[in-house]
């Protein structure tokens, strides 16, 4: 399983038109589900975001977990982040799980994140959406459930 954190200070994400999940400050978690993924990489990326010390604390420093920081997590599913574009100039997604598994480890993820008290807001799985943010810092990480 694969996320790029994004420290935001504001994010939304549309559907048509509509935005179906906001948050203020906190985590833009953009979400890929590989094939090989099962429900111990979506408990072990739901405490990395919980966890993760990325946020300032009153002096600057990056030492407060989103929690500390008051913050929300916008959770969005993106099954790009298991591109291959090693090959040619199309890529593959031959690593991506089905939509059924990955749907439900992306749920999983987002109910794993509320069962700890977070406030979660999601986009629409499979549909295509439109993501706006404001970067903070810039701050942004990619983690892998593999590595």
């Amino acid at each position: 399983m694969r996320l790029i954190l994004q420290r935001v200070s504001q994010a939304s994400v549309a559907v048509d038109g509509a935005v179906v999940g906001e948050i203020a400050k906190g985590w833009l978690a953009l979400v890929g589900i590989g094939n090989q993924d099962s429900s111990k990489d979506a408990a072990y990326l739901a405490d990395k975001t919980l966890g993760l010390r990325a946020f300032p604390d009153q002096n600057g420093k990056m030492n407060l977990s989103l929690a500390e920081a008051d913050g929300a997590v916008l959770a969005v599913s993106q099954f790009t982040l298991y591109a291959d574009c090693r090959k040619g100039r199309r890529p593959g997604f031959s690593d991506a799980a089905a939509p059924e598994i990955a749907n439900e480890l992306y749920e999983r993820y987002v109910q794993l994140l509320r069962d700890a008290g977070a406030q979660v807001a999601t986009g629409k799985f499979q549909a295509h959406m439109q993501v706006s943010l404001v970067n903070d810092g810039p701050v942004t990480f990619l983690l892998d459930s593999k590595q």
